[in-house]
């Protein structure tokens, strides 16, 4: 998933956000740990065909004859010589020349024609694979129900929904008149009088990449502010919607994060702008009908290591307006009543103190990790919110981490992992808590769509391996769960086909890893079956076991699944997380190779016959894995990959270097830091060995796995490989780190990595 601890949304988090239809308004500070779904994808297809590749500005590019071979030859980069010194260390960098000197902008020709060479031969190399990739493409596409609606949840006066319509990529947002809010016909359309909010397929018309940001209505329900990406960037441009007469005001806000809190008479608007590399770290109040130049700043961060974010509290009372690194944070808050004013600071920044509020009735609720690691909840009058007036609620404890929590008017709701599953828990005025029971032995827990301030319902999605999401509502008055929705597989799925696992690894220092497991039925677990295998492992991101229906493509063709719930994740609690990072950081990568060396003994599968998958920081462990044990993976895909980590972490002029100093540490200042990263960052180590066949992606407009760590990672690789194995580069060049926008061209992406496996491990037929 990507690089990620749910503070921000800047950090190097692969947001692998699957197509189901979802609104969320849920306060980020609030849900502090709650990662987002993730999907398998950025599979790509290639195929063996004759492919003429001229040298271009530089780029030694083989041209390959059907004579001659009958694959294509791969495109060599250039080697020019580029020496980067630190603490008396000097380091020869070839292929520093792909990081195009002008970024942000992306002009270099030698750069640009490199990466269009290594499209090109990942082009010819898949092509002979389009008719598995169709087929895969279908079957994934037929597991997905076309006209796919989210569950209304209630707004005020209003019922609102998310929906595709069929053949769409993108989604459409629609409200009607509510009823009866406990009645379950109310969540069913009317025959007539439901209202077209947002189409995003009008809004990505014609354009080659879309994303919306923030789903913002102001308190009279008539406006409707959000932000459009339209090329990766992740910088969004704000518009405010007229949505009873469809029209856009004059105003548009650039630049942006694409977070919006509206005030209390709906007169104004608050806003987050980003510096020109990306940094959120200025928040801004827009008076509407004004000039956007004349907005008024309420608070900048100066300090590069901290973002800057906002969110409203679930009272809608206040404006909060986060600043944070990766292991601080400090919180303001501003009565929406009164914008004009100053926020109010509730605790001053000190170094490892994280915090995050909501607001509850007349009071504050605090989650703090001042006394455990693992967090304790208290609470303060709103009148005196600052930290010398907390006062106790609920007491930390060594087995349960509180991840976040809502706090609604009459509820307070907390997450937390127990015994590394997610929890939630009720708690009442005085902090007796009491657990919505679950069955299964491993599952996923989120919360859903919870957005007006004092909810007689609970809204939670559910899932596991094996079970398709179920929303839930639960009943606060009396603690029923009424389904009301299971997750439909239009081309049939029963849970009783498969049997799930969870395991435990020891690693090699002791540590038990948990794994979580699903195969079919028939599968013999004899050491022949395929293992495809995922791990993530940073910024305390805890990837747990849901329902993905993409990966059943693949255990239907005898795979088993595993997900690996390695150190730097926060499964198991705080110290689980603080075990994979820092000068601990290759326990993670440690962990992952003992899993697969684990599931081996065990004859889940054998040698050779293992794919593997991450992204972005999980892409630094695809790296790390193919340093330390190349013999075991029979493939791997490794997307919008950080493997570059050493020169990164020493190049202060990119956007999350300084935030990130906490997570692996600053080589800049600490030699010993400098050597560790360099002893495991993945470009770092690259040898002159034998590699396995490899898929590896990027997105040219990329803020946080920036381009060029993939482009000049595979290009090592090139030169030093010694085997025949293939290598393959695909750089999206209108998209970032999410890849492709739309709804089937992310599912396409899918069936292209899975065809790509089903090649290389021989397995296609």
């Amino acid at each position: 998933m990507a690089r990620s601890d749910g503070k921000t949304s800047v950090f190097r988090t692969l947001n692998l956000d699957s197509a189901k239809v979802v609104i969320s308004q849920a306060p980020s500070l609030l849900i502090a740990a709650q990662i987002q779904r993730t999907k398998h994808w950025r599979g790509f297809n290639a195929r063996p065909l004759f492919v003429g590749l001229a040298v271009l500005m530089g780029i030694a590019a083989t041209p390959a004859t059907q004579s001659e071979s009958s694959m294509p030859k791969p495109p060599i980069a250039d080697r020019r010589d580029h020496v980067i010194s630190h603490h008396e260390i000097s380091i020869n960098d070839p292929y520093y020349w792909l990081k195009d000197q002008s970024y942000p902008a992306i002009d270099d020709e030698d750069v640009l024609a490199y990466l269009h060479a290594e499209n090109d031969y990942f082009n010819a190399i898949m092509e002979p694979l389009q008719p598995q990739v169709e087929e895969l493409f279908e079957e994934i596409k037929a597991r997905q129900v076309q006209d796919e609606s989210s569950v209304p949840y209630r707004d005020g006066r209003f019922m609102y929904q998310a929906r595709f319509i069929p053949g769409k990529q993108y989604r459409q947002f629609v409200r009607w008149r509510a009823g009866i809010q406990d009645d379950k016909q109310s969540l069913q359309p009317p025959a007539e009088g439901v209202q077209v909010v947002l189409d995003e397929n009008v809004l990505a018309e014609g354009l080659d990449y879309f994303r919306r940001s923030g789903f913002a209505l102001d308190p009279t329900q008539t406006l409707l502010a959000f932000g459009i990406d339209d090329d990766g960037s992740e910088q969004f441009t704000l518009r405010v919607l007229n949505v009873e007469t469809g029209v856009y005001l004059s105003e548009a806000m650039t630049n942006t994060t694409g977070e919006v809190v509206w005030s209390s008479d709906s007169k104004s608007l608050f806003y987050v702008v980003n510096t020109d590399n990306w940094r959120p770290y200025r928040v801004l109040r827009h008076v509407l009908g004004t000039d956007v130049r004349l907005d008024e700043v309420v608070y900048e961060e100066d300090d590069d290591g901290f973002f800057v974010g906002i969110d409203q509290s679930t009272s809608r009372e206040y404006l909060l307006l986060s600043t944070a690194s990766n292991v601080t944070s400090e919180v303001r808050v501003l009565s929406l009543a009164t914008p004009t004013e100053v926020p109010t600071l509730i605790a001053e920044r000190r170094d490892q103190h994280e915090y995050d509020l909501d607001h509850h009735r007349n009071r504050f609720i605090v989650r703090t990790n001042d006394r455990h690691k693992n967090f304790r909840m208290a609470f303060a009058d709103d009148q005196t919110p600052t930290e010398a007036h907390w006062q106790p609620l609920i007491e930390p404890s060594d087995a349960r981490y509180i991840t976040g929590m809502r706090s609604f008017d009459s509820q307070l709701v907390i997450a937390a992992r127990e015994n590394g599953l997610e929890q939630i828990l009720i708690a009442d005025a005085d902090g007796a808590v009491q657990s919505i029971p679950f069955d299964e032995a491993a599952y996923s827990l989120n919360l859903g769509s919870n957005h007006e301030p004092d909810p007689d319902y609970l809204r939670i999605e559910y899932s596991s391996l094996a079970t398709p999401e179920t929303t839930f509502d639960f009943d606060f008055e009396t603690g029923e769960l009424r389904s009301r929705k299971v997750q439909v597989v239009p081309s049939g799925h029963n849970p009783k086909d498969y049997v799930t696992e969870r395991i435990f690894v020891e690693a090699r220092d002791g540590a038990r890893v948990p794994v979580s497991i699903i195969y079919a039925k028939n599968t013999q677990i004899d050491g022949s079956a395929p293992l495809y295998l995922y791990g993530y492992g940073a910024y305390g991101a805890s990837m747990d076991p849901y329902f993905r229906t993409t990966i059943l493509s693949l255990i239907n063709r005898g795979f088993i699944f595993a997900i690996a719930h390695i150190r730097g994740g926060a499964e198991l609690g705080f110290s689980w997380y603080e075990d994979g990072k820092l000068a601990k950081r290759t326990n993670t990568f440690n962990d992952f190779v003992a899993v697969a060396r684990d599931m081996i003994e065990r004859n889940y599968t054998a040698k050779g016959r293992i794919a593997i998958m991450g992204g972005s920081a999980g892409g630094s462990l695809m790296g790390a894995a193919v340093n330390q044990a190349p013999e075991l993976w029979g493939a791997v895909a490794a997307h919008v990959p950080f493997v570059d980590i050493l020169n990164t972490m020493v190049d202060t002029s990119l956007p999350l270097t300084p935030l990130e100093w906490p997570e692996w540490g600053n080589p800049i200042e600490d030699k010993t830091v400098f050597e560790y990263i360099r002893s495991y960052s993945p470009y770092d180590q690259t040898q002159a060995m034998r590699y396995p066949p490899m898929l590896v992606t990027a997105g040219l407009n990329d803020p946080r796995v920036t381009y060029w760590e993939p482009a000049k990672w595979v290009a090592k690789i090139r030169h030093l490989k010694e085997d025949d194995n293939i290598l393959l580069l695909k750089t999206e060049m209108s998209a970032g780190h999410g890849g492709k926008s739309g709804r089937y061209d992310s599912l396409r992406e899918v069936a292209e990595e899975y065809a790509f496996i089903l090649d290389v491990m021989n397995l296609s037929k």
